[in-house]
């Protein structure tokens, strides 16, 4: 068991349990999977690529294009095209990348306020601003990420409020909330 997964089996689950008098073990909210998102539209296949190869080294697990549902013609866009690269984490590889964001990405930002925070139903979503490579994995061939587009993170929880979701996300530590 991940350190972070046991973290939240032994402390979370029982603040859940005295903060919102649960009866039910099932119904705490919990991490359901992560997805890493580029969005590159009028890239060449060489970008994609590389976004690509930089999502397998980040995240340790194969990612894949994802193409464009619609067309319009003002911003030029086909049906079909590429539209970017996304891996979604799910499990142990799930809180194998918490961990890395937490102990090691993002003490290494120095604006960890600049970056983008946005909450729905049961998400949130971050926006790692691009061509910031914090990742030591990709620091070693800087000359091929130096121009990595900007990389989304959800994370999708089963929390049912706000509320929940705020806790949940204090629970594990995230800096961005006050």
């Amino acid at each position: 068991m991940h350190f972070i997964n046991y973290y939240y089996e032994k402390i979370i689950k029982y603040d859940f349990i005295n903060k919102f008098n649960y009866n039910n073990l099932n119904e705490l909210p919990q991490l359901k999977k992560m997805i890493l998102n580029f969005s590159c539209q009028n890239f060449t296949v060489q970008k994609f690529a590389i976004t690509l190869v930089s999502l397998e080294l980040i995240s340790t697990k194969k990612g894949s294009i994802t193409l464009n549902k619609s067309a319009n013609v003002l911003l030029k866009i086909q049906k079909g095209s590429p539209a970017g690269c996304q891996v979604t984490l799910t499990k142990k590889i799930m809180y194998e990348f918490l961990a890395k964001l937490l102990v090691d990405i993002f003490p290494k930002i120095k604006n960890i306020s600049g970056l983008k925070l946005k909450i729905t139903n049961n998400m949130f979503f971050y926006t790692f601003p691009p061509n910031t490579i914090i990742l030591t994995e990709l620091q070693e061939y800087y000359p091929l990420f130096n121009n990595l587009p900007a990389l989304n993170l959800t994370i999708v929880t089963t929390a049912k409020t706000n509320k929940e979701l705020i806790f949940l996300i204090k629970s594990f530590q995230f800096p961005f909330l006050k």
